[in-house]
C-alpha cells in the first residue's frame, strides 16, 4: 500500500497541485462529497483528464486519518508522455520506432526492470494503460536504476486504441507468446515495431492479439513452462535489436 508520506490530501491542496501543473498519478474522492470546493476540484479533474475513483471514506483512512476532507492524491514520480506526440519525433530523427506496450503488467519491480532493459537496448518508449498497470513508485524507479527519470513512459486511456494508432502509423505489432506463435529468431523483427507483453497470470488480451502481425515466443527446453515477464522482455528486445544491427 502507498504511504501517507507519498501523497497529498485536502481539497485545496489537491486543487492547487493540479493548477500548478503537477501530474496526478492516482486520486481518491470520498463517496457523497459535495460543496463548492468539491465542484472546483472535479472541474479541474475533468479538464486535465485525471483518473479518479469514488471510494468509501474508510478506503482513504487506510492511508491517513488526518484532515483529508475526503480527497487523497498521489503525485506522479515521473512525467508521463503521449505516444501520439512522441511517435512523429522518432520518425523525424530518421529512426525506426521500437515501442513496448505492457498489457496488465502490475508488478512494480518487473515494470522497473523492463524499463531499465528498454533504455539499455535503445527502445524508444513504453506504453501502459491508465488502469490495471503497475504504479510508478520509488521502488519502480530504483529497480529501473533511474532509467524512469529519462525514459519515455506513455500512460494511455486505452492500450488497444494506442496499438491501433501505432499500426495505422506503419508499425508492425508483435505479441509475446509463451507456447503458441513462431520462434522469435525465425521472424523478421526489423523496421518500425511494437512489442506487446502481457501479465504472467492473464497474458495478452484477445483484442491486442487480434491486432498483432505475428505472435513470437522464446524456445525453452526446461521443465518450468514460463519466464518472468521482465526476463522475457529482455530476451525478445535483444533479438529485435540484434536483427536491426545485422
Amino acid at each position: 500500500m502507498q504511504k501517507e508520506s507519498e501523497c497529498i490530501f485536502g481539497l485545496r491542496a489537491v486543487i492547487e497541485a493540479i493548477k500548478a501543473g503537477k501530474q496526478i498519478d492516482r486520486l481518491l474522492v470520498k463517496q457523497g462529497l459535495q460543496g463548492s470546493l468539491y465542484h472546483e476540484l472535479m472541474t479541474e479533474v475533468r479538464t486535465h483528464n485525471i483518473v479518479y475513483q469514488i471510494v468509501p471514506v474508510e478506503r482513504i483512512e487506510l492511508v491517513t486519518k488526518k484532515n483529508h476532507q475526503g480527497v487523497l492524491a498521489w503525485l506522479s514520480v515521473i512525467e508521463y508522455q503521449y505516444i501520439a506526440n512522441l511517435l512523429p519525433m522518432i520518425f523525424e530523427k530518421g529512426e525506426d520506432p521500437l515501442i513496448i506496450a505492457l498489457d496488465g503488467v502490475s508488478d512494480v519491480r518487473n515494470f522497473g526492470a523492463i524499463v531499465r532493459t528498454a533504455e539499455c537496448l535503445g527502445a524508444h518508449a513504453i506504453i501502459i494503460p491508465e488502469k490495471g498497470s503497475a504504479r510508478i513508485t520509488a521502488d519502480a524507479v530504483k529497480t529501473s536504476a533511474g532509467a524512469l527519470h529519462s525514459f519515455p513512459v506513455c500512460r494511455e486511456k486505452s492500450i488497444v486504441r494506442s496499438v491501433e494508432f501505432l499500426k495505422d502509423s506503419g508499425l508492425k505489432v508483435f505479441c509475446a507468446a509463451e507456447k503458441s506463435g513462431k520462434i522469435a529468431s525465425e521472424v523478421q523483427l526489423t523496421g518500425p515495431s511494437v512489442l506487446i507483453l502481457g501479465s504472467e497470470d492473464k497474458g495478452i488480451s484477445r483484442e491486442l492479439i487480434a491486432l498483432s502481425d505475428d505472435q513470437i515466443k522464446i524456445p525453452m527446453t526446461g521443465t518450468i513452462g514460463s519466464l518472468n515477464v521482465s526476463v522475457a522482455a529482455g530476451i525478445l528486445l535483444y533479438e529485435m535489436v540484434r536483427q536491426r544491427s545485422v
